[in-house]
């Protein structure tokens, strides 16, 4: 039999190209390490957590142009109703995420089953007997919430969520490989300037309505060839040592 490099140039061009496009396909999902993971924290109505900015026009998300990891659209959140407190911790993005973009991107992953339409209106007023108030229903009106990636895990696909510092909703709604086992929520901004602006920071929030583990871990099961998807569905499975062995 001749060598491989031969036969594999007699073959002509068109192949040799197709090698090199499943080449680079394979290792945008399986061949960098995940992010060290870190435990959960407490799942509280109050939360203090990281939080990060990402907008469609990056290039790890232009194959999937304005969507989400349910198939819908992403939404940037309603103007804030007051100004986000300015800190020194907050810090520019955008070559923080080419740098993970080179090792295999924050949003390449499959996207799931069926799409979610926007959901419109504002969340009804909270009581002592309804600590957390049911979603809105879904229907056509613009969306009152801006999508929110993140570990399923610890925030299921559906959580809203109130950012503290600027009273703008919040729905996670999409996910990503730099998440998956990290207490981050990246927050989708429409601009490259607000993803920017936003920078990095740490940001009181409170939870509205806990997404469903039952549904997310249903949507994820079948896509776990994504390591960052695996680690999602151990940690949803209660296997919590596996999730942080996994790299």
């Amino acid at each position: 039999m001749p060598p491989l490099a031969p036969r594999l140039l007699s073959a002509g061009p068109g192949l040799l190209v197709a090698l090199a496009v499943a080449f680079l396909l394979s290792g945008c999902g399986t061949s960098h390490p995940l992010p060290p993971y870190e435990p959960p924290i407490a799942r509280t109505e109050f939360q203090t957590v990281r939080t990060t900015a990402y907008t469609h026009t990056e290039s790890d998300h232009l194959a999937y142009g304005n969507h989400n990891a349910l198939g819908g659209t992403l939404h940037a959140a309603v103007a804030p109703a007051r100004p986000a407190f300015v800190t020194a911790r907050a810090i520019p993005v955008s070559s923080f995420h080419d740098i993970i973009d080179d090792q295999g991107g924050f949003h390449r992953q499959p996207f799931l089953d069926r799409p979610v339409a926007p959901m419109g209106g504002l969340l009804p007023p909270r009581s002592a007997s309804s600590p957390a108030a049911d979603p809105p229903e879904m229907d056509s009106a613009p969306a009152a919430y801006g999508s929110a990636a993140a570990d399923w895990s610890r925030w299921p696909a559906g959580t809203i969520f109130r950012l503290a510092s600027t009273g703008q909703l919040y729905r996670v709604d999409d996910y990503g490989w730099a998440l998956a086992g990290r207490n981050t929520i990246d927050l989708y901004q429409s601009t490259r300037a607000s993803m920017n602006a936003w920078g990095v920071r740490r940001e009181p929030i409170e939870i509205l309505h806990w997404g469903s583990r039952e549904e997310s871990l249903r949507r994820l099961h079948n896509h776990q060839d994504y390591r960052h998807i695996r680690r999602m569905v151990l940690e949803l499975e209660g296997k919590s040592r596996a999730a942080a062995n996994l790299e």
